[in-house]
């Protein structure tokens, strides 16, 4: 355990860094990070603990986003063979080959327009979860919401929190 002395230091080094970053944000997030959430987040940040959650959380995310991108290049890969099938299928009448062909493109565009949009549900679902573990964690700034600013300003602390956790704190 640090001494009040070292953990007053190390209060006001993250507060100054946070005051620091909010700076370079645009006008319309710098307003919804007033001093008080910059200060209880400064001081939530002193447990190392948030610093280990908040890594945690963007590996999955890593892995999360390499897993659905490989399942969207399944599926395309799958599109592309059905192609396939249709020109070998209809390789001898290239008038009913073309119009299986654009019958299938038409299809193949609304399977893909679904299957996009259940990618886009299983990433709100993560933010959510996201939202959810720092709120538990009792991390200044973060609860459930749909707000896409509010997301952005969450996606913003998020932000300053991996910064600081690469920089070294006063001892």
């Amino acid at each position: 355990m640090d001494p009040p002395e070292i953990l007053q230091k190390k209060l006001y080094f993250l507060l100054e860094q946070l005051q620091n970053m909010a700076r370079d944000l645009p006008p319309k997030y710098q307003m919804r990070l007033p001093y008080e959430l910059l200060s209880s987040l400064a001081n939530c940040l002193l447990n190392d603990t948030v610093f280990e959650i908040v890594k945690g959380l963007l590996e999955i995310q890593h892995v999360t986003e390499q897993h659905l991108y490989q399942q969207r290049l399944q599926f395309l890969n799958t599109k592309k063979l059905e192609e396939h099938e249709v020109l070998n299928l209809y390789s001898s009448d290239s008038v009913k080959k073309v119009e299986e062909l654009r019958k299938l493109m038409l299809k193949q565009k609304e399977e893909l327009k679904q299957f996009d949009m259940s990618l886009v549900v299983q990433l709100d679902q993560k933010v959510a979860d996201q939202q959810q573990v720092l709120e538990q964690a009792g991390v200044p700034g973060f609860y459930v919401t749909k707000n896409v600013v509010e997301i952005k300003v969450q996606m913003h602390l998020l932000d300053f929190m991996l910064r600081l956790s690469k920089m070294t704190l006063p001892s």
